[in-house]
């Protein structure tokens, strides 16, 4: 079997659902940061402590909208040039396998 074309609308939004997951996986991490940060920033009584809090709040609500985004687009970019070098060159051949059916 080749795959010759896949659907663009379809892969953009696989894509940017499992970006959206690494967005808040990022999120945390940099929220975890932030809060690291004020935390160190209210012993040192540099800067008000909630700044790097709200940094942190808007990382985890900003980052998977971002990268959602970010992966939507990509995604739907990489698989219309996909279907165009497809056409080209060949599509990628699959081997598959039915699997056994158990009753």
């Amino acid at each position: 079997m080749v795959l010759k074309r896949i659907g663009v609308l379809s892969v953009a939004k696989i894509v940017g659902a499992v970006y959206a997951v690494f967005g808040v996986l990022a999120g945390l991490f940099f929220m975890s940061l932030s809060f690291l940060g004020a935390g160190i920033a209210a012993a040192n009584e540099e800067f008000p402590p909630f700044v790097g809090m709200l940094f942190g709040v808007g990382a985890i609500i900003i980052f998977p909208l971002m990268y959602a985004c970010m992966g939507f687009v990509f995604g739907a970019l990489s698989a219309a040039l996909y279907n165009l070098f497809s056409g080209m060159v060949g599509g990628i051949e699959v081997e598959m396998q039915q699997a056994a059916t158990v009753r």
